[in-house]
């Protein structure tokens, strides 16, 4: 008969060893931050998708070569406090509990942040747990990267189309046949609009709902609200003054609805 003495010590030396890789695992993605700095990262999805032998389609672009178009059109419609929160948008977490408790569905309150934390290192669908997760890595992806540097990531990680076109380059090819450096601001509006669920929505053959979104995100990318951000968080942007200036020219853009 098995001593329960004589294995007390191994059980302890397990116990030991997965709770040591439990924290390293926990800990891979806040080191990975600071290696994010640079280089081209590819999201968790990119990874699965490859994997499971399905179309991935990603062109690393820098953000200095998009069209100033694009993530203006997607910062107006995803996070418009982007330059002056630090990672999570408080007003928009509350907004979410008061809907919850009021049995409204939920208008979702990530920021591009958080997206930048579940794309890089976590996995997509709502779950408490990764929303526990997501939250504190945010935080300090925020506080390690530049918001020019977070921007860029989001931009060539996002998921913009059907068939497994990543990023901003896969997904301007994609519905306009061109570089994301030639995007114009109703297409970038387009592919703002289609960021939700590019599998179902599409900025290559937009729907009514879709071309009425791009003009409200047009109109919101010059707004004075975003003006005012840029203006009064020059050091929470950066490199993003000359990419995200209001005051930059623009051709007028007239939407279908």
């Amino acid at each position: 008969m098995s001593d329960p003495v004589a294995f007390a010590p191994h059980r302890k030396r397990v116990v030991r060893i997965v709770v040591i890789a439990v924290l390293a695992l926990l800990a891979l993605p806040y080191v990975l931050t600071i290696l994010y700095a640079g280089g081209q990262p590819a999201s968790t999805l990119m990874a699965w998708r490859w994997l499971s032998g399905s179309s991935v389609n990603r062109t690393w672009i820098d953000i200095e070569k998009i069209s100033p178009a694009l993530p203006r059109s997607v910062v107006a419609a995803e996070d418009a406090k982007f330059c002056s929160h630090h990672g999570i948008d408080w007003d928009s977490v509350r907004d979410v509990i008061d809907d919850m408790q009021d049995g409204e569905a939920s208008r979702g309150g990530s920021t591009i942040t958080q997206q930048v934390a579940k794309n890089l290192f976590l996995w997509p669908g709502r779950s408490f747990i990764r929303k526990a997760l997501e939250a504190p890595l945010a935080l300090w992806i925020d506080l390690v990267l530049s918001k020019q540097r977070i921007l860029e990531i989001y931009l060539n990680i996002a998921e913009w189309g059907p068939d497994g076109q990543f990023g901003a380059m896969a997904g301007a090819d994609y519905a306009f046949g061109r570089s994301a450096a030639q995007l114009s601001a109703k297409e970038a509006a387009l592919m703002a609009a289609v960021l939700p669920n590019p599998r179902i929505r599409s900025a290559k053959t937009p729907g009514r709902g879709v071309r009425r979104l791009a003009a409200t995100y047009v109109a919101r990318a010059r707004s004075a609200e975003l003006r005012q951000c840029w203006r009064e968080n020059p050091e929470s942007y950066g490199g993003l003054r000359r990419i995200l200036r209001a005051d930059r020219p623009s051709i007028p853009v007239r939407l279908p609805l």
